[in-house]
């Protein structure tokens, strides 16, 4: 059953998020804002926004729903940590692990594989995606960050908004992409012709990505690609825009021998610790598979 909740405002001044927060101490930050989101919280029988700030006087409700069992279920998926504190993880994701559940995978994700190591995620019982301030594609490897409370979860998604947050991947191509050193600005949205795909269109969002050319390999070129923006699948929508399709990517690439998923491979992540402020940068290695097919190839 619904909870309900009335409140006479008696100070001046105060955040209706943070307002929510102090008289409902059972909900994070997050949750009061996507209650306010959701339109369950009314200020003088008003939807109002997060950041109002609140009269004296003014009547707040609050409407907290019944929140079902969640779908979600712990599960012992062993994890490369590569760093860990008490606000957060940073782990080291295989290719062919999802993110989240979804449609064709409803488990055996890493957010199962997370709340089996850190039950008490935040939001785990009203999110698929409790702790994720960021994502990587299932058959993208490398480096991540997973917030382990509601007040670092917080602070990274808004690091990740303030684009502060340094993101760079190695990625294969094909053919011998020139000038050694760029950035790819085009829009990136919902494909017209299908759906499930993204593409570079008038009518998308802005999207920037910088290049640099680590070395070419017969007719293929390995880039360290930096994205400005994080937009769904921008590097490769990006690179096949200008020609240079990723190598073992099916859908916006080229098909390769070498390989069974795309060169794709998250190697440095940099942000601040929500804790101290101190910037922090972690590496991850090409995994073998990837390390091989340049072997191959060259």
């Amino acid at each position: 059953m619904d909870k309900v909740y009335n409140f006479v405002v008696d100070k001046q001044g105060t955040r209706l998020d943070r307002y929510v927060v102090e008289r409902c101490p059972q909900l994070s930050r997050t949750q009061a804002q996507r209650l306010i989101v959701g339109g369950n919280v009314k200020v003088n029988d008003r939807v109002a926004k997060a950041g109002l700030k609140l009269n004296t006087g003014d009547r707040v409700n609050i409407i907290i729903p019944c929140t079902p069992p969640s779908p979600l279920a712990p599960e012992a998926i062993p994890l490369n940590i590569v760093y860990e504190d008490n606000d957060l993880l940073v782990i080291d994701k295989p290719a062919g692990l999802a993110i989240h559940p979804a449609p064709g995978h409803p488990s055996h994700t890493l957010v199962n594989a997370i709340l089996s190591y850190v039950p008490d995620l935040p939001d785990s019982n009203g999110s698929l995606r409790p702790g994720i301030v960021h994502r990587l594609d299932k058959d993208t490897s490398g480096v991540m960050v997973v917030a382990k409370n509601s007040q670092a979860q917080l602070n990274l998604i808004d690091q990740f908004k303030a684009r502060s947050v340094v993101k760079a991947y190695l990625v294969l191509v094909k053919g011998h992409l020139t000038p050694e050193d760029g950035a790819i600005e085009a829009l990136i949205g919902r494909s017209l012709r299908n759906r499930k795909r993204m593409a570079v269109v008038a009518e998308g969002r802005e999207a920037r990505t910088q290049y640099h050319v680590v070395k070419y390999i017969g007719n293929y070129t390995l880039l360290e690609v930096r994205p400005e923006t994080g937009r769904t699948h921008q590097i490769r929508v990006h690179l096949s825009a200008i020609g240079y399709p990723v190598v073992g990517d099916t859908m916006y690439g080229v098909k390769s021998a070498y390989l069974s998923r795309q060169f794709l491979h998250a190697c440095r992540l940099g942000f601040t610790l929500p804790s101290s402020g101190e910037y922090v940068e972690f590496k991850s290695e090409l995994p073998p598979d990837l390390e091989q097919a340049l072997k191959d190839i060259g």
